[in-house]
């Protein structure tokens, strides 16, 4: 490979030997760039496993390969046959930042080998398009893909604090979206990432001046939408955090969400299945209580409170149980010396009554054994 060392087997080796990196070369991305690069007119198995291959159609500038978080302006042709024919998908200049899933993963992968002005073919297995969900009604279930991607342009990721509160709405809300269509296709883990990248857009920072723009008018209005969208992220964030039952993360976010929004039912809801979740009942009944009664039609909010209410009484039966079992076993260790002796004295004289009766009983038999004696000797 261009740029490594003759000395070092790899780039991987280099890496690990001159930086100290750790290089988890079972990673996709780690796989993929740092990959040979194939001659030319061949394919590139990119992971090596014959699920992503990338082919070279028409070179492009070398050294121009766009880094994670870099935006990259591509037109891209996808379809279900080599030959191109059956097309599911055609975008002209749309732009992607790499590594922010707002596309699907093997075309992200590929993305990160091609230098700008390159044309590629790019062949992927299901498991790096669309799955075993497809997107109906064009890509069925488990589809292998063909797609012809050509890298336009690169440009570096901008400052966020330098964005107009119009730009990081727009940039803000289009990642929330992307999150909302992987958390549609139970991808949680993607729409997290997605979901945390809008975060990062959708409240200005600490270093935010809107005094230095002078082409946008920002009011208290614009401002107080921005921070609406950022509530409906935190919101669609904890319920993908509940999938992954990441708890303790869930409950901040919705709590950022109540911060703000005290009424905010979705979150309430949402925060009452948390602590449903980690056992912590009484707290969660306090919570489905509250947005009862912002919203008492709801049957969702009725159908916890029920399951609940229900595991509350069992909880509270079998703590009885354990308590009482506790105070009855104690009864004798915590005795005075005086009952001691009572509880002795006591069992002395039940000794003394069960002897005299089997005394007594033993008297009847012997005598009963002599009769029988006499009886057989005449």
């Amino acid at each position: 490979m261009e740029g490594a060392d003759p000395e070092y087997g790899s780039q991987a080796d280099f890496i690990k030997d001159e930086f100290n990196f750790g290089v988890d070369e079972k990673d996709p991305y780690t796989k993929a760039l740092l990959n040979e690069e194939p001659k030319e007119d061949e394919w590139m198995d990119i992971l090596g496993n014959g699920q992503l291959r990338k082919k070279t159609i028409v070179k492009g500038q070398k050294g121009t390969r766009p880094n994670q978080g870099d935006l990259c302006t591509v037109d891209i042709t996808g379809s279900l046959t080599e030959d191109g024919k059956n097309i599911i998908e055609t975008l002209k200049a749309v732009t992607v930042q790499l590594g922010d899933h707002e596309v699907i993963q093997g075309l992200e992968l590929a993305l990160a080998l091609m230098d700008v002005g390159e044309v590629a073919e790019i062949e992927i297995a299901a498991r790096f398009g669309y799955g075993d969900v497809g997107r109906q009604p064009e890509i069925p279930p488990g589809a292998k893909l063909f797609y012809n991607v050509e890298l336009k342009h690169v440009d570096m990721e901008p400052d966020i604090d330098s964005l107009t509160v119009t730009q990081r709405k727009a940039i803000g809300n289009k990642k929330r979206e992307r999150g909302n269509w992987w958390f549609s296709r139970d991808e949680p883990t993607m729409a997290i990432q997605c979901y945390r990248r809008a975060l990062e857009f959708l409240l200005p920072g600490d270093n935010y001046d809107p005094k230095k723009f002078k082409d946008e008018k920002i009011t208290d209005n614009d401002l107080e939408i921005l921070l609406e969208d950022r509530t409906k992220v935190y919101n669609n964030l904890a319920a993908a955090q509940i999938k992954t039952e990441a708890y303790e993360a869930a409950l901040e976010s919705v709590d950022n969400v109540l911060r703000t929004e005290p009424h905010n039912v979705k979150a309430l809801f949402r925060k009452g299945r948390i602590l449903h979740k980690k056992s912590e009942y009484a707290s969660a009944v306090k919570v489905f209580q509250e947005a009862a009664k912002l919203d008492p039609e709801s049957k969702a909010i009725q159908q916890e409170l029920l399951i609940l209410k229900e595991k509350s009484a069992r909880e509270n039966i079998y703590e009885k149980k354990l308590y009482r079992k506790m105070l009855g076993g104690s009864k004798a260790e915590n005795s005075s010396p005086a009952d001691s002796k009572k509880q002795s004295n006591s069992s002395k004289q039940r000794s003394k009554s069960k002897l005299a009766i089997w005394s007594l009983i033993g008297g009847t038999l012997a005598t009963f054994a002599g009769i029988i004696v006499y009886k057989l000797t005449l």
